[in-house]
């Protein structure tokens, strides 16, 4: 099965990988199983061991890297603030090509103001998320698809938050900046696929399901451990999924020949999993995004019956 290391062991052998934004969450993830599937890695971001970005977690990008390496890849981390153009500039002339490039740029949740009206956000904190979340990937692309189209094959993953079926309406209680900043993956996908197409590169978008990253675990106070004992609060967490999951469908996603099949379209674990039998750490395959329109939005009763 694929969901299992000796199904994904050198199946990107020779190929380079770099994840911007790679320092948690499931870009850390991804990182990891491109590397554990046999592609050197690069691990971009602004939080180092040295000093920490706006975000101020703990997690770093030289982390990430032993977690590559200790997964059996080869990996390096390269501090790169992916909104300065002379740092993005400077990381291409760094790299000698490029294969699979993940945009998994963001760390602007501190600016969220969920529920609160264009009018009454921060404006501020507004214009900073579409920042991060727009302007940093049309950098980034800037300098770094160049490098993916040397050689025919290459894959671009913009990583967002909802299917573009799901983003296609406002969702209730978020807010317009984040909304903005989020839905924006799916047109780069769209945009990059047009203009890579000549070159024999995809580009897609990819969101997970309703995530266990760091944050979202430390928010609900549980651990990976005892995760479900957050169900009694939010009972729909039951569907939830580990980045690593996130990271298994993105590496298969890579090592498929025929992926290019998937170009302009916005992707989603639970999706790819179905079509890669992909499994999650438990054994299970939840499929979120499927959950969230049949079950949560429609008013029902938690129940992942059917849907991991």
């Amino acid at each position: 099965m694929v969901g299992g290391e000796a199904g994904r062991m050198n199946t990107l052998s020779g190929k380079v990988a770099l994840v911007a934004g790679g320092t948690r969450g499931a870009s850390r993830a991804i990182a990891v199983e491109l590397g554990r599937a046999g592609a050197f890695v690069y691990v971009t971001g602004r939080t180092t061991r040295a000093g920490r970005s706006e975000v101020d977690r703990p997690e770093t990008i030289e982390e990430t890297a032993e977690l590559v390496e200790k997964a059996g890849g080869q990996a390096e981390a390269i501090r790169v603030d992916h909104l300065v153009p002379d740092e993005v500039e400077a990381l291409a002339k760094r790299i000698d090509r490029l294969d699979i490039l993940i945009d998994g740029l963001w760390g602007g949740d501190q600016h969220l103001g969920w529920g609160k009206p264009v009018w009454e956000h921060d404006l501020a904190a507004g214009l900073r998320m579409i920042r991060l979340g727009v302007d940093a990937h049309l950098i980034t692309s800037h300098f770094l698809l160049p490098l993916l189209i040397g050689r025919p094959g290459g894959l671009v993953v913009e990583l967002t938050d909802g299917t573009a079926e799901y983003n296609a309406k406002y969702r209730e209680g978020t807010s317009l900046p984040f909304y903005l900043a989020k839905a924006s993956a799916h047109l780069l996908a769209i945009g990059e696929a047009a203009e890579l197409a000549a070159h024999g590169a995809t580009a897609v978008a990819f969101t997970p399901g309703y995530l266990r990253s760091e944050a979202m675990l430390e928010a609900y106070g549980v651990t990976e451990e005892n995760w479900r004992d957050a169900c009694e609060r939010v009972p729909h967490f039951a569907i939830s999924e580990t980045p690593t999951f996130c990271g298994r469908t993105v590496a298969a996603l890579a090592a498929d020949p025929d992926r290019h099949r998937w170009t302009g379209r916005t992707l989603n674990s639970g999706q790819l999993a179905k079509e890669y039998e992909v499994d999650d750490v438990d054994g299970s395959r939840p499929d979120g995004w499927r959950y969230m329109a049949e079950v949560a939005d429609a008013g029902k009763p938690a129940d992942t019956t059917g849907y991991r």
